[in-house]
C-alpha cells in the first residue's frame, strides 16, 4: 500500500464492513480520513463543520452548569471533541454500536481527536442507541432512567435515509417520545442530517418538544469549490 493511501482499520459488523482509511489529498495537501461502510462514505475529515455545529447548537440554549451530555454515534469525534470543549460539560456519554470505532480513538488513530477517549469526563457505552431508546430503560445501562440535559445524535444520514431499517421507528412521534423522556426539564435534543430541512419530520419534532428549531448548516466544499450544508435540528422540552 502506498503511502498516499492506508487503511487503518476494517471490520464486519451487523450493518456492514466499516473501515476506516487515510489518504493524502494532493490537490489539497492534507491528510484526510473517511469513515465507510460497505462501499457507502459515512464521513470525512474534510467536512466537519456541521459535526462541530452539532455539538454547539445542541449545548448552546441550556442556561445551566454541570450538563451531562449523551453523544449517539462518535464516529471520527468531532461532535464529541467539541462537546468536552465546553467548559459547562460535566460527563459525557457516547453510546456507540460498533466498538471498532471506540477502538480507534483509544489507540489515537485520530490526532484531531486526541485526549478525547482519556478525557476523565468520558464514557463509552457500546450498544446500539435506537435499540437501548427503545427499550425504555434508557442510555446509560448502569444507571437506567438517568436523564440528561442534551443528547446529541448522529448516525443515519437523515431521518428518511437511515443506515439501517431498525431505526426508522425511532423518527417517529412515539420514537421521540421515549427519546425525551431521557432528558430532564429544559432539555436538548439536537440532530445532524444531510438533508435539507424536513417539514413533515420538523412537524413530528413540534408534536413531542416544547420547541424546534432546524439550522441549515453551509460549509465550502473544498472538492467542489462551492458550498454544501447540512442541516441541525434542535429541539426542547418543557421547563
Amino acid at each position: 500500500m502506498g503511502a498516499r493511501f492506508e487503511e487503518l482499520a476494517w471490520r464486519e459488523t451487523p450493518i456492514g464492513a466499516i473501515s476506516l482509511r487515510r489518504r493524502r489529498d494532493p490537490a489539497l495537501d492534507v491528510e484526510v480520513y473517511e469513515v465507510k461502510l460497505d462501499d457507502e462514505f459515512l464521513m470525512s475529515s474534510l467536512f466537519p463543520v456541521a459535526e462541530i455545529e452539532l455539538a454547539r447548537l445542541g449545548l448552546a440554549p441550556l442556561p445551566r452548569r454541570d450538563l451531562d451530555v449523551v453523544v449517539g454515534g462518535l464516529g471520527l469525534g468531532f461532535t464529541a471533541r467539541t462537546v468536552l470543549e465546553d467548559d459547562r460539560v460535566a460527563s459525557m456519554l457516547v453510546v456507540e454500536a460498533v466498538e471498532d470505532v471506540v477502538d480507534w480513538h483509544r489507540r489515537g488513530l485520530l490526532p484531531f481527536a486526541a485526549g478525547l477517549a482519556g478525557d476523565p469526563r468520558t464514557r463509552f457505552v457500546r450498544a446500539d442507541f435506537f435499540a437501548a431508546v427503545a427499550g425504555g430503560a434508557g442510555l446509560d445501562p448502569d444507571h437506567p432512567g438517568r436523564r440528561f440535559d442534551a443528547v446529541l445524535l448522529d448516525v443515519d444520514h437523515s431521518p428518511r435515509n437511515v443506515l439501517h431499517p431498525s431505526h426508522a421507528a425511532f423518527y417517529t412521534r412515539e420514537g421521540l417520545r421515549r427519546l425525551a423522556a431521557c432528558l430532564r426539564p429544559d432539555g436538548v435534543f439536537a440532530l445532524w442530517s444531510d438533508d435539507p430541512p424536513d417539514v413533515a419530520f420538523t412537524e413530528v419534532l413540534a408534536q413531542v418538544f416544547a420547541a424546534v428549531e432546524p439550522h441549515v448548516v453551509r460549509f465550502a466544499n473544498p472538492l467542489t469549490g462551492g458550498e454544501s450544508a447540512n442541516t441541525v435540528y434542535v429541539a426542547h422540552t418543557a421547563v
